[in-house]
């Protein structure tokens, strides 16, 4: 029998350690919008989760880590409503459980990307507040710190944004933000996940600042100085 393909033995790697520190029986919650990176993270989960299960079972007397997850509800797109259901059924298939779908309102200073980050964030802390959980796991990859750095140096925050997102802060962990994006949407077609395609990510010169930045900006940046990214 052959084992699962590379990326999503990486992506499964990447969780392991990142839950590795977690208290037995704790509940960590996985932010899911149905995309790829965070549905090959739900994935990812939802396998050492089970597994972390399997091996109590054989040992007893250990509670075993659970793992559900949170989908939020922007409404800023016609039909949201249904693609956070179809994001919820895709957890619960894998075996995720709660699964809490959340529908925000979106406004304050800053921009509609702004404004939609931190109501998604408040959302996933009541979240973890609610259930307890430990934890909650954010799909952001190794590109998103690229572009998450590049958009601040063009907004002048100079030397700080160069440290990026942190693996770690406050109930938030990134497992993969040392993996593609490429690695993730491989480990959703080895895993035979068909993943929500954000409209708002594709390229359009007057889509999105991150959008923008991630099929215009990057992709110089890494042909000019690869270690950008690598």
């Amino acid at each position: 029998m052959t084992g699962p393909s590379a990326a999503v033995a990486a992506v499964r790697l990447a969780v392991s350690r990142e839950l590795a520190d977690l208290p037995a029986g704790s509940l960590v919650l996985v932010a899911c919008s149905g995309g790829a990176d965070s549905l090959a993270l739900a994935a990812g989960t939802a396998f050492v989760v089970g597994r972390s299960a399997r091996h109590v079972d054989e040992a007893g007397g250990v509670p075993p880590l659970r793992a559900g997850a949170v989908v939020v509800d922007h409404g800023l797109q016609d039909g949201s409503a249904a693609v956070a259901t179809r994001a919820a059924e895709q957890c619960r298939r894998l075996g995720l459980n709660p699964v809490l779908v959340v529908p925000v309102t979106v406004r304050g200073p800053g921009g509609p990307e702004a404004a939609a980050r931190d109501a998604r964030y408040a959302a996933l802390e009541e979240a973890a507040r609610r259930t307890g959980a430990a934890a909650v796991l954010l799909g952001h990859t190794l590109d998103d710190q690229a572009e998450t750095v590049l958009l601040g140096l063009a907004r002048g925050s100079g030397a700080r944004s160069l440290a990026g997102m942190p693996t770690r802060r406050g109930p938030f962990r990134r497992p993969l933000l040392r993996l593609r994006r490429a690695e993730t949407a491989a480990a959703c077609t080895a895993l035979r996940l068909v993943p929500w395609q954000d409209p708002t990510n594709a390229a359009a010169p007057d889509g999105p600042r991150r959008s923008r930045v991630r099929h215009q900006l990057l992709p110089a940046a890494e042909r000019v100085c690869v270690v950008l990214v690598d």
